[in-house]
């Protein structure tokens, strides 16, 4: 257990870094490539102008303190030398405007004194404020040869002192202090126009970046624009191939692909205009069919089992009572056969259909189902007040047959409801069963149901749809077709 805790710790932290990550990804991935060049360009040049504002402020200050530790080592020693004749005379009013010219000269020399050998001040620059002892006790007593420095702040201020002896300490000794204000305020200075040089070429990198981001991405927006208009189904549009570079190459692929999509949409739409029309042909021979066997049916096959029937009856009659059994079961068996026969007729194409049209027909189908399929009932709802095409009537008839039909033979439903209406110029209709349903979509990636295929092609034809919901509460057709 205590060797797995660091190792779940560090998982656990692996994993949140993961999802840092992945953050700050998803982040990026959110904003327009204007705001990422943009980014990119102030951060760079806000970087850049503070590092080369940092260095040249460090370097700066480096060499003017250098230059102040020189300069004030030099000053020393020039009044040392200088006031060797006022102190040997005594004239210590020579020795005070030898160290206020000093301090005059030099604009951030603050102050200067001049000390005997026994540490009591001769001259200074302090005025009538009063010469302040304490820098009295700054250095060690022992006095070391040349020119002593040291930095001691008063207030915010640094000072820089320095101290020098007077003829080899014989005659005391000279201390004068340098601010670094003026080094400071130079440093200041040259640190505020790196930063106002940063902030132009920081607005100059905006520019830059703005008129590189609308170079870059006017193109990528034209060839959206264009992905656009041919995901709506325009293949005739090009993208404007503007440079040779990436981009161009891309839009140079892009307009290769669609012409390749074009021609393929060009062979598909014409084998879809083959098929349709084979189609038409294949269900109008089929009808066509139907109609001339019905005919057929009624006129030959009826006609003869009529006659039959009659013979049977004209024998039965002439005989007696001599095999009458036999002569009525041959009777009934005529009769039998002729229903079935003209059933099988308007089955195959009912002319009430033709003569009366699709309500009618209806009518007679719904009345044939249910002595069909007695344990099932049937709700007609007809709502189409005019006539339609016959294309349209016959499609509609064999949609609802055939969906009627399945659900008798598939579903062990126990009511059916067909209706049909209008709605302008589109005929909407429902054929909805209370049965135990099925799964749609297995049924057509199998192909199992030629039936349900042949319902959509029919109404694919005359430019409508079936959409087929089914579930364990029942199965509904929608149909809509053009009236």
């Amino acid at each position: 257990m205590t060797t797995g805790s660091p190792n779940r710790r560090q998982k656990m932290s692996t994993a949140g870094a993961a999802r840092a990550a992945d953050r700050l990804l998803r982040m990026a991935g959110s904003v327009s490539i204007s705001t990422k060049i943009l980014g990119i360009v102030l951060a760079l040049t806000a970087l850049l102008g503070a590092g080369v504002t940092w260095q040249v402020r460090h370097s700066l200050q480096t060499i003017l303190a250098s230059e102040l530790d020189s300069r004030g080592s030099a000053v020393a020693s020039d009044i040392a030398a200088r006031s060797t004749d006022p102190i040997l005379v005594n004239d210590l009013y020579a020795l005070n405007e030898l160290l206020m010219a000093t301090v005059a000269n030099h604009t951030d020399a603050i102050y200067a004194f001049v000390t005997d050998r026994d540490g009591n001040v001769l001259a200074h620059t302090f005025g009538p404020d009063g010469f302040p002892v304490a820098l009295l006790d700054l250095y060690e007593p022992d006095r070391a040869a040349g020119v002593n420095q040291l930095t001691y702040r008063s207030g915010s201020e640094a000072i820089h002192d320095f101290r020098t002896s007077i003829f080899g300490g014989r005659l005391g000794e000279v201390r004068i202090g340098f601010s670094e204000s003026r080094l400071a305020a130079s440093v200041n200075a040259v640190s505020g126009q790196l930063l106002l040089t940063t902030a132009a070429v920081g607005v100059a990198g905006i520019l830059a970046a703005v008129f590189l981001t609308w170079l870059l991405t006017r193109p990528i927006l034209d060839l959206v624009s264009t992905t656009r208009r041919v995901g709506s189904g325009d293949l005739s549009t090009r993208a404007e191939v503007k440079a040779q570079d990436e981009i161009g190459s891309l839009a140079t692929a892009f307009n290769s692909m669609v012409a390749d999509l074009e021609a393929s949409q060009t062979l598909i739409a014409e084998d879809q205009r083959v098929r349709k029309r084979l189609l038409e042909q294949l269900i109008g021979a089929q009808e066509e069919e139907r109609k001339r066997i019905a005919r057929e049916l009624h006129d030959g096959v009826g006609q003869s089992l009529s006659s039959i029937r009659l013979g049977v009856s004209v024998l039965a009659r002439a005989n007696g009572h001599a095999n009458q059994k036999r002569l009525d079961d041959l009777a009934v068996l005529a009769d039998e056969t002729l229903a079935a026969v003209r059933a099988l007729g308007r089955d195959l194409r009912p002319s009430a259909l033709d003569d009366l049209g699709l309500e009618a027909a209806m009518e007679r189908h719904v009345e044939e189902f249910r002595s069909r399929y007695p344990e099932i009932s049937v709700d007609l709802h007809y709502g189409i007040p005019d006539r339609a095409d016959p294309a349209v009537e016959i499609a509609l008839y064999r949609i609802f047959q055939e969906a009627m039909t399945n659900s008798a033979r598939h579903s062990g439903c126990g009511t059916i409801s067909v209706v049909a209406s209008t709605s302008g110029k589109t005929i909407k209709a429902i054929v909805e069963d209370d049965g135990c349903g099925f799964d749609f979509e297995f049924a057509r990636r199998s192909g199992s149901s030629v039936g349900i295929h042949g319902m959509a092609e029919r109404a694919e034809l005359l430019g409508g749809s079936v959409i087929i919901e089914s579930g364990t509460g029942g199965t509904t057709v929608f149909i809509e077709v053009p009236a």
